[in-house]
């Protein structure tokens, strides 16, 4: 065994590098199986970010679908979600094989690859500029002959609509845009449409600004034809009511997921009558209304149905409509669920653990034993560098309750005296949650000595809706609150140094460290493309969350003086401590320019500080060696200012001015009364949007994705909320 190592905390001696973080890891989603096969999507960080369609059969070999330059990613709703779908597809011997319809993230038509086919075919017609037509969320129609989708369609004069549409799998539509069928119409907003057994009734999921999905939609239901659906109606939900997750139990009923009592439980209903709760508990039984097509029920061949429960951290049960029992089913180490695949016969999960990467796997609903069909990473480091996180009830503000995930500085080989340097992490939501799932990020930093407190703040799924009500109107103060009460309380408790408390987030989080650097609780604040300036994030978003900041600030114009008060550019004179800033020269959610109108500030008040900007990444950085960089910088900039030389890392210059004049641009013009929200304030069309976004690569899916980040600034598909 390797002697102890004395040390300053921060410069223990670790193994994992950030090349270890940055590079040989694949991220896993959206699962799929049928006639004994899985198939799933692969995003790779070393392929600049592209995705592909993977599959395995029962022999366990994956084989990759779709090959360079191809990749799978649908932009519907900008955050996107399930891309591909599995399809029969009959062969010169009337054998069923299986290929794949997937939304191409270049132009965003649907194609379809065959079976054995060297190119997909497209389905859908060629869009007026790229990203026009945009279709995500697929299901198969009964007869095994269409794809039901939901179309989002951009004019090139900035407006947007969405529908549910049908398309011909034999790929007439590609020449004649007329085979492409209008279904569902009428609403801002859908999701999940998903026919009926017996094909005679489609049902779908809607919602309309300026609500989100978390706050309120509807299950609706209608009678499938071949030209449209008819009579449709609402079965449950509202505008107060969060409904999810439709699936079909018999031709007339459905299960779905409800937040009516305050908790997203499990309801029944038929196509007349009221809604039954199935197991009604304070715990939810979803991940949220994440990216389109996550998955949180399969039923099984038998009628009982494998669910995904908990709080922040889901696990899988079984639950027994005849006994009404739900048993909980002992996964081991894989603690925490993403998202469910299955068929009747088989169930497979994007799954992890604090110890465990993020993997396929398949679950025994019996036993709830647990095969890996594929790893997001082939090696991990010694499980001893790996830290456990304790999961905590804070007392925030007037006592109200905090959730968070402390992880201690962890390795067997380093030892300090003394209170540890702490970094307070703010997951990119703010309508987000932080999970326990391995993240070799924090392994970086605790491995050396710095611990890390991952917060749940007011806000945060997985903890019922009074507690992500808590955002609605205080984004900006109460989560800023419950990150200094966190670190207050770890330093009370004797395991966090007052003096060397950091706070840092991505996007969302970015705007709330910023926002607590100017207290006087933290030593240093770091952000990752983190807003700065509410009113240009309100001029500037998409149509998706055109209406967002209505509920977590409040509505324009009427709000103006308190989007000012609010945003970190407007509190940068009471800024004391050093910042860095992680920028992407690309960003359309965030531009560069207020991160450079930020750095401008500091510079004119005399604070330390750096700014890295990195060419041609977006919101959330899809280059290894972007994610390499940033994850060095972060910690030269705590050996800077917590007074510890970290081992084999470059070191960082903080400065007090403005780093570059050349960089400096012209302010971004004020928000009055225009752009995307405009258009669905009364008298408005209830349809204007930003098509593609300006300056965006033709040709290129531009960097819309969630103000929900994973915590390293990297691109992650299914951990986090996707919000801003």
């Amino acid at each position: 065994m390797t002697d102890r190592v004395t040390a300053p905390h921060g410069a223990w001696p670790s193994p994992i590098s950030a090349s270890d973080v940055a590079r040989g890891t694949r991220r896993l989603g959206f699962p799929a199986t049928a006639d004994g096969e899985v198939w799933w999507e692969e995003e790779r960080p070393e392929e600049g970010g592209r995705t592909t369609v993977m599959r395995c059969g029962p022999d366990g070999a994956p084989t990759e679908l779709l090959e360079a330059p191809w990749s799978a990613r649908t932009r519907v709703h900008e955050y996107g979600g399930r891309s591909f779908l599995p399809v029969p597809r009959r062969d010169d011997k009337a054998l069923t094989r299986y290929g794949i319809v997937f939304a191409e993230a270049s132009d965003q038509r649907l194609y379809l690859l065959e079976r054995g086919a060297r190119e997909p075919r497209p389905l859908t017609p060629a869009p007026p500029f790229p990203g026009a037509l945009r279709y995500g969320d697929p299901a198969l129609s009964p007869d095994g002959r269409r794809i039901v989708c939901v179309r989002e369609r951009h004019a090139d004069d900035g407006t947007v609509d969405r529908a549910i549409v049908s398309v011909p799998l034999s790929g007439r539509a590609a020449e004649d845009p007329s085979a492409v069928t209008d279904l569902v119409t009428g609403a801002d907003f859908f999701a999940s449409p998903t026919p009926s057994p017996d094909g005679e009734h489609l049902a779908w999921v809607a919602w309309n600004h300026p609500r989100m999905p978390w706050d309120g939609t509807e299950l609706r239901v209608g009678a499938l034809g071949a030209d449209g659906v008819g009579r449709p109606y609402t079965l449950k939900g509202g505008v107060d009511e969060s409904v999810l997750h439709p699936v079909w139990c018999g031709p007339s009923r459905l299960r779905f997921v409800s937040d009516w009592s305050g908790w997203w439980n499990l309801y029944e209903i038929g196509l007349t009558g009221q809604a039954v709760a199935l197991y009604p508990d304070e715990r939810e039984f979803t991940p949220g209304p994440s990216r389109l097509g996550v998955c949180a029920c399969v039923p099984l061949a038998d009628g009982r149905l494998v669910v995904l429960q908990g709080g922040a951290d889901l696990a899988p049960a079984v639950y027994d409509p005849d006994t009404l029992d739900l048993t909980p089913l002992d996964t081991g180490a894989f603690t925490t669920w993403e998202t469910l695949g299955g068929d009747g016969e088989q169930v497979v999960g994007i799954a992890s653990g604090p110890q465990v990467p993020q993997s396929l796997v398949q679950l025994d609903p019996a036993s709830g034993r647990t095969k890996v069909l594929r790893a997001s990473r082939e090696e991990v480091p010694d499980a001893a560098l790996l830290p456990v996180p304790r999961q905590v009830e804070f007392s925030g503000k007037y006592g109200a309750a905090v959730h968070a995930n402390v992880y201690p500085p962890t390795n067997p080989q380093g030892t300090a005296d003394g209170p540890a340097p702490y970094a307070v992490w703010v997951h990119g939501g703010p309508v987000g949650r932080a999970t326990s799932g391995l993240d070799l990020l924090k392994a970086y930093f605790t491995s050396r000595g710095i611990g890390i407190v991952d917060v749940n703040y007011s806000g945060s799924l997985g903890f019922g809706r009074t507690y992500r009500e808590r955002i609605a109107g205080m984004w900006g103060v109460v989560d800023v609150e419950d990150v200094e009460a966190v670190a207050r309380a770890l330093v009370e408790s004797g395991e966090a140094d007052p003096e060397r408390l950091a706070v840092r987030g991505p996007s969302a989080g970015g705007y709330t460290a910023l926002l607590a650097a100017a207290g006087d609780t933290f030593a240093c604040a770091m952000s990752l493309f983190g807003v700065a300036d509410l009113l240009q994030m309100a001029a500037t978003t998409h149509d998706f969350e055109s209406h967002y900041l209505d509920t977590l600030v409040g509505p324009l114009p009427g709000y103006k003086a308190t989007y000012r008060e609010r945003s970190p550019i407007g509190k940068a004179d009471r800024v004391r401590v050093p910042v860095l800033l992680l920028q992407g020269t690309e960003d359309l959610v965030v531009p560069k320019e207020q991160t450079r109108e930020f750095a401008k500030a500091l510079a004119d008040n005399g604070v330390r500080h750096a700014m890295l900007e990195f060419e041609g990444e977006g919101h959330g950085f899809s280059s290894a060696d972007s994610i390499e960089r940033g994850l060095e910088a972060e910690l030269a900039f705590y050996g800077e200012v917590f007074g510890f030389t970290p081992p084999g890392v470059p070191g960082i210059e903080l400065v007090t001015e403005y780093p570059d004049p050349e960089l400096e641009a012209e302010p971004l013009p004020e928000l009055e009364d225009t752009g995307p929200r405009a258009a669905h304030a009364p008298g408005g069309d209830g349809q204007a949007a930003q098509a593609e976004a300006p300056g965006a690569p033709q040709g290129a899916a531009p960097d819309l994705i969630p103000w929900s980040e994973p915590s390293d600034g990297s691109r992650n598909p299914e951990r986090d909320r996707p919000h801003p």
